[in-house]
């Protein structure tokens, strides 16, 4: 083989392995990770859904996700996770995907710190199951 066949050959081996990773990461669920913070102890206003926020629930404000969306927010290094749900917009200090509630922030033991550095993984809604009577 020649060297310009042997780089070529490399080339195109490596555009298709970087396509069949394209198309795997696009299959994965909704995963990201960055910097999280949490709402300050003395925060009583209301979210951008209209809810009051409460310090007791596990929620979290994201720039984009839909109201409603659960996620599985994880401290890679202590490998404590939370599931909550995004109420809020934000966070809009740069560098930092979620904004938690205290409670969120209290289950990962990061109210220390007052930063975290998380995975969040977008969780299935839960399986709702209606009944039906039978009429005779």
């Amino acid at each position: 083989m020649t060297m310009g066949f042997r780089s070529g050959l490399a080339a195109f081996a490596s555009i298709l392995a970087w396509s069949a990773f394209d198309v795997a990461v696009a299959r994965s669920p909704h995963q990201f990770t960055g910097i999280a913070a949490y709402y300050s102890t003395d925060y009583s206003g209301r979210t951008a859904r209209g809810d009051r926020y409460d310090p007791t629930k596990f929620t979290a404000a994201h720039r984009s996700l839909p109201f409603g969306t659960r996620l599985r927010v994880t401290d890679p290094r202590s490998k404590r996770s939370v599931v909550v749900v995004v109420n809020d917009r934000g966070p809009f200090s740069k560098g930092r995907v979620l904004d938690l509630s205290l409670a969120a922030a209290k289950a990962l033991n990061m109210t220390g710190r007052g930063l975290l550095n998380v995975t969040a993984v977008v969780e299935p809604a839960p399986a709702t199951f209606t009944t039906t009577t039978a009429t005779r």
